[in-house]
């Protein structure tokens, strides 16, 4: 299957509710997910065959079109690819996090990051530097997030680096990855989180996100 001749099929009545769930920000196809997946199921096993120059156009293209789930394929074939991705050859793929930014693509992005440095856990500051005081709130919110599937191997320096920078920042976005962050990670240390929020001055939003599975 090739890109020029892949198009999703949806409900009109799907893609009017799914834009107004999303602010009208973007158009939809009508898609939902799982059968988004079905139908780009062929594509995305064939992704795995492309040179990766040949993927980086794939993603790209896919990225160009206009409705949602578009991007959501472009996400899905990179993070499909990411195991044969060097630090360099992903690095390029991070301009798409700030490309047509909301959060549902950003944290699709930031698990795709997540599963690099998972698999590469020595280049896991490299990785958080990238995004880490970037100029681009959508980008920091990925350095915040970086860690949420890393469980007991989060690397707390990091983790509040990227918070206290952000710390006072007035975007509702940033605010919660900060509760997020700490959330996920009191999974793991609680007694940690707890005192972090306790000594540390969080907007009263982030610290209720972040202590909201905790009896606190």
């Amino acid at each position: 299957m090739k890109i020029e001749t892949f198009v999703l099929s949806g409900k009109k009545e799907d893609a009017v509710a799914m834009s107004a769930y999303m602010r009208n920000r973007y158009p939809f196809v009508g898609t939902k997910a799982p059968e988004r997946r079905k139908q780009s199921k062929t594509l995305i096993v064939a992704s795995k065959r492309l040179s990766l120059a040949e993927l980086f156009q794939a993603v790209e293209s896919l990225y160009m079109r206009d409705e949602r789930e578009y991007q959501n394929v472009a996400i899905e074939m990179c993070e499909a690819n990411v195991k044969r991705l060097t630090w360099f050859d992903l690095k390029a793929y991070s301009r798409f996090v700030q490309e047509k930014a909301w959060w549902d693509t950003v944290d699709a992005w930031r698990k795709v990051f997540g599963l690099y440095i998972k698999a590469h856990p020595d280049e896991k500051e490299i990785v958080f530097n990238h995004f880490y005081q970037h100029e681009d709130f959508w980008m920091r919110r990925v350095s915040i997030n970086l860690q949420l599937m890393e469980k007991e191997l989060t690397n707390v320096e990091l983790l509040t680096k990227a918070i206290e920078y952000d710390l006072k920042t007035d975007e509702f976005f940033i605010q919660k990855a900060i509760g997020w962050s700490l959330r996920q990670y009191a999974k793991v240390n609680p007694v940690w989180v707890v005192a972090y929020c306790k000594q540390t001055e969080l907007t009263p939003f982030a610290k209720k996100e972040a202590l909201k599975q905790l009896d606190q």
